[in-house]
């Protein structure tokens, strides 16, 4: 009778064992496919951005600009959302064109670091834009499930030297 006990008792231990060691590998596999899935949101919103940009379309850049958004312009002057949104409506920076590559992107946690180059037409504050920066942009993802724009800063090309761009 306490050989009967004994028997569940080591089957359930040994089921129990099994599912704790299984568990981990679906976590680690759907870790690829989430970031996977992280760099093509991210790729989408640079392209939702670029199209706001060149259209001076307030509330799309308005959606995708969170609320604490810093921005460091080519000038060297830090902007606020608000600030931003002001510049697209009073058209101080209008993008004629607005071409993107070499662009890579790093995860880190609920983070998203976007780094490009990007060659221009267009002006800001009435003095030509027109030229190659290199830009780094933060996305956030937020509990909603969204990712937001948290922090941008853009650094002119001097010298008229076009970097090579390197495989990502």
């Amino acid at each position: 009778m306490m050989r009967s006990a004994v028997r569940p008792t080591r089957v359930t231990l040994f089921l129990m064992t099994a599912l704790i060691t299984l568990l981990p590998l679906p976590a680690v596999a759907a870790k690829p496919h989430h970031k996977r899935e992280a760099r093509e949101q991210i790729l989408a919103l640079e392209q939702q951005w670029r199209t706001a940009q060149l259209n001076d379309d307030v509330p799309a850049m308005d959606k995708l600009l969170s609320d604490d958004y810093l921005g460091i312009t080519s000038g060297g002057d830090v902007l606020t959302k608000a600030q931003q949104l002001d510049r697209m409506r009073t058209r101080a920076l209008s993008l004629t064109s607005l071409e993107i590559s070499d662009i890579k992107i790093k995860l880190v946690g609920q983070i998203a670091i976007v780094n490009s180059l990007a060659r221009t037409a267009g002006t800001s504050d009435s003095v030509r834009l027109d030229g190659s920066f290199r830009y780094t942009r933060v996305y956030q993802h937020l509990p909603s499930g969204a990712w937001k724009i948290t922090n941008f800063e853009i650094t002119r090309i001097r010298g008229g030297r076009e970097p090579e761009a390197s495989a990502n």
